[in-house]
């Protein structure tokens, strides 16, 4: 599998694993975590999740999962916007942590940003760090403007990534945030890269998939692995699913394909607010 560097040195895959909506329903949660395992065995070993997901319950399915594997994993969380002061992440994460098993997250994330100083969120991050429990720190949800912000304000430009929404249809970043983070050498993490299952299928999708014999949603995954300094981190339920996505990451879209997707899911050509879902 093709991977991705950060700027502290940690190498991850292009293509990992996301868990939002996973463990609030009892009836799934046995093909959730053997989902989860199948993927961390094909080499998706990179797991997000965030105690805003089920309240802590997605968490708990996460340390269930990755019993016997946490070595094999990069690990990470989020941390709601409220919990964020410099004594409030701390105390969140050891929550967290709780819940999830393990001494420590390998990249603990703001989720998105709040009320509470730039500068008090770092200061817990950094104390988190110096404790061992947790090993980098990031955003979630922060436009180019933000970025600014954060990279201005103390020990800000130690930030390890960005995660946002990012697919077809959701092409909003590409236009500003992700020139910003290509020059400052962050990679973007893209959560919901098949929009959740809702891209339309049918179209220009439909018509490469058919050529290929592979499913529409599998060329939308294999068109946001394409962005360079992208992680996907789609979710998936199943074993099937899984197995899925692992394909659509071996898919190189040609330049003509390229082209066809521009052509019916434009690239923004100005700003455009950045969206969360």
């Amino acid at each position: 599998m093709r991977n991705i560097t950060f700027p502290q040195g940690d190498t991850v895959p292009v293509l990992g694993q996301g868990t939002w909506m996973m463990g609030e329903k009892p009836e799934r949660r046995r093909d959730e975590i053997a989902a989860l395992r199948l993927g961390v065995s094909l080499g998706m070993t990179l797991v997000d999740t965030a105690e805003m997901y089920g309240e802590g319950a997605t968490e708990s399915l996460v340390g269930e999962a990755l019993d016997g594997m946490r070595d094999e994993v990069f690990l990470v969380s989020k941390v709601y916007p409220h919990n964020a002061s410099q004594r409030g992440v701390v105390a969140a994460c050891e929550r967290s942590l709780k819940r999830l098993r393990t001494d420590r997250i390998d990249l603990y994330l703001l989720h998105w940003r709040g009320d509470v100083p730039l500068e008090d969120t770092i200061a817990g991050f950094e104390a988190l760090i110096e404790a061992g429990k947790i090993r980098q720190w990031g955003v979630s949800n922060f436009d180019a403007d933000d970025m600014d912000e954060l990279f201005d304000a103390p020990g800000g430009t130690a930030c390890a990534t960005d995660q946002v929404l990012l697919n077809l249809s959701r092409r909003g970043p590409e236009f500003d945030l992700m020139p910003w983070l290509a020059t400052n050498r962050l990679p973007m993490m893209a959560y919901s890269p098949i929009e959740q299952g809702r891209l339309p299928t049918n179209g220009v999708l439909s018509e490469i998939a058919r050529k290929r014999h592979v499913e529409p949603l599998q060329i939308a995954l294999a068109w946001v692995l394409s962005r360079p300094g992208v992680i996907a981190i789609p979710k998936a339920g199943s074993e099937a699913h899984v197995r899925a996505n692992r394909a659509a990451h071996d898919i190189k879209l040609s330049d003509e394909e390229l082209n066809l997707l521009d052509h019916h899911f434009e690239a923004p050509s100005r700003k455009r607010p950045l969206e969360m879902i």
